[in-house]
């Protein structure tokens, strides 16, 4: 990987066919990448160090997750919230879960699955859900779970595919959208009340061709966000100007994270999903992970999930 540019281009990083890779994620106890492969109901890990790889199937699609204080994961499958134990937590290879559930989600609507989510600076998961159906009514919410206050919705605007849920660094504004929207929005957030108010623009994609996916906040207080469509993932302020852009050589990048040893990688998943044969033949890396080593660290750690109370 090379230092970073404006405009630099990611490059393959660790080669995997998933099908809609998303989630990433640093883990700096464990010195490894973790991601889902949603639609093939699999958490992966990678320890760079060594090469080694961890494969855990699970019984439903995983939409989003979250490492919690105890070492176990939170999991985010496709109608609930699960906590999962690695059955042998130092295997690598293929691996299985234990998992004990915490709450149903949507359970009367068939149409939506749990799709993005993050936990706060407090250590509680928000996450919010899609709508599946062809239509693609905005009938998704935003959801916070805890321990503490167990399931509750946020009074947020419906939307059809949530997404670029994130936190700033003093965790009092939310970052989020609705894919098909466009715009980023930012709202005060309240995590211990689970409130939300003054819901505001942050950023509208301007490229008919880009679809905001994932985000992620800097060391220094800016988002970035991949384009789904548009093989790019895109540095905004705290203003929400654009500052640099980074080519991914995929179409369709789908979740950015910052860590590695130096705190100073960007990667990047991606899908195959949504390309045709054709396409597919021109882009075979796709559903890889790529990334790029930036000129200082930036990357800030996700809290762990607080399950203290469990």
């Amino acid at each position: 990987m090379t230092p970073a540019a404006a405009d630099a281009e990611l490059t393959l990083a660790f080669a995997q066919e998933a099908a809609l890779g998303e989630g990433l994620q640093w883990h700096a106890q464990r010195r490894s990448w973790w991601w889902t492969d949603i639609e093939s109901a699999t958490l992966h890990a990678w320890w760079p160090h060594s090469g080694a790889v961890l494969n855990c199937r699970l019984p439903e699609r995983l939409g989003c997750f979250a490492h919690a204080r105890s070492g176990r994961v939170l999991l985010g499958l496709a109608k609930r919230l699960c906590l999962g134990t690695l059955t042998e937590p130092d295997a690598k290879g293929f691996a299985s879960a234990a998992l004990e559930p915490l709450a149903a989600v949507d359970a009367m609507e068939p149409r939506t699955r749990i799709n993005d989510g993050r936990t706060d600076r407090r250590g509680y998961f928000v996450f919010g859900t899609l709508n599946e159906a062809s239509e693609r009514r905005p009938i998704g919410s935003f959801f916070q779970y805890s321990m503490q206050h167990g399931l509750r919705r946020l009074a947020l605007p419906a939307v059809a595919i949530a997404n670029s849920i994130c936190f700033s660094l003093d965790g009092r504004t939310m970052y989020f959208c609705d894919t098909l929207t466009q715009t980023i929005l930012q709202c005060d957030y309240d995590a211990e009340a689970a409130q939300v108010a003054r819901l505001r623009p942050f950023t509208t994609v301007s490229d008919e061709f880009a679809w905001p996916d994932g985000s992620v906040i800097d060391a220094e207080g800016c988002l970035w966000n991949a384009q789904w469509g548009a093989g790019r993932v895109l540095r905004y302020a705290p203003d929400g100007h654009e500052l640099q852009r980074f080519a991914v050589p995929v179409k369709n990048p789908s979740c950015p994270a910052l860590g590695g040893s130096g705190s100073d990688l960007l990667m990047v998943t991606t899908a195959r999903q949504d390309l045709s044969r054709e396409q597919l033949g021109e882009m075979p890396r796709s559903g890889s992970l790529f990334g790029l080593r930036l000129t200082g660290p930036l990357a800030v750690a996700d809290a762990l999930f607080d399950d203290a109370s469990a």
